[in-house]
């Protein structure tokens, strides 16, 4: 690796910028970037070719990590080195693996007529959503729409659950108005317990699917704009499922019936 000054001073513009935007969605906003850490994901992100400001990287990096750094490097993105102790200060997990970057938010397009798009409705909990987008990405859907009340997307635990979906899936934050505009011409379903099953219900046609949240489910807005519920069967003795399982057991059964014959 190329020779670099060693980061040690908390203080340092870069270093408080990765605090800033590891604590706040209002500061990932105003900033137009969020912070992904660990190897693979930042191979994801340079593979997708989005737009990095920098990478801090400090002297446990693997040479796995060492090639990526010099990768970035050729392409024009500063990379500098930093005391151990401060990366495993701004790291979100229990070990780091010696690096992060801070990376553009890429406003990816909806396509003008969409056939498949998810809208994750007062989804709170990080992980849930992260497994939404993960489930969304394998399943072919071709936008995630987030509306009001539910967590920002791009905060670091939703990133680290959706292991590399971010890079690959148009994920949107936006208001019930635009929704509505969005999903003009789809048949708007709805994840509910009453529904009917969506074994029984044909998803082959154009559709937008509503998941609602964990705790105080789909929110008044969402079921305005739905046009049908539909419900997962379940012969046990459990009353729901999470956010997360629901929603990807819902999209698979949209890729189940899309791709079977006749």
């Amino acid at each position: 690796m190329g020779v670099t000054t060693l980061i040690t001073s908390s203080q340092n513009s870069k270093i408080k910028l990765v605090r800033a935007l590891l604590g706040r969605a209002k500061e990932r906003r105003e900033a137009n970037a969020f912070v992904v850490e660990g190897v693979r994901l930042i191979e994801e992100a340079a593979n997708r070719e989005w737009l990095f400001r920098f990478v801090l990287y400090d002297e446990t990096l693997n040479e796995r990590g060492k090639s990526l750094v010099e990768q970035l490097r050729l392409r024009g993105v500063e990379a500098d080195q930093i005391s151990s102790d401060l990366m495993q200060d701004l790291s979100q997990t229990e070990t780091s693996q010696g690096i992060l970057a801070v990376i553009l938010l890429i406003d990816h397009p909806i396509p003008t007529s969409p056939n498949f798009i998810v809208i994750a409705d007062q989804i709170r909990d990080p992980g849930n959503l992260g497994t939404l987008l993960r489930s969304a990405a394998a399943a072919g859907v071709q936008a995630v729409i987030i509306p009001p009340e539910t967590t920002d997307p791009f905060s670091p635990k939703v990133v680290r659950a959706g292991m590399g979906a971010h890079f690959r899936l148009a994920t949107h934050s936006t208001t019930w108005e635009n929704l509505r505009a969005y999903t003009e011409g789809l048949q708007v379903y709805l994840a509910d317990m009453d529904g009917k099953s969506c074994w029984e219900t044909d998803l082959r046609p154009p559709l937008a699917l509503i998941i609602g949240g964990e705790a105080e489910g789909a929110s008044e807005q969402a079921q305005e704009l739905a046009t049908q519920k539909i419900s997962i069967p379940m012969s046990g003795d459990i009353e729901s499922l999470n956010a997360g399982v629901a929603g990807s057991v819902l999209m698979f059964e949209v890729v189940r019936q899309r791709k079977s014959v006749g």
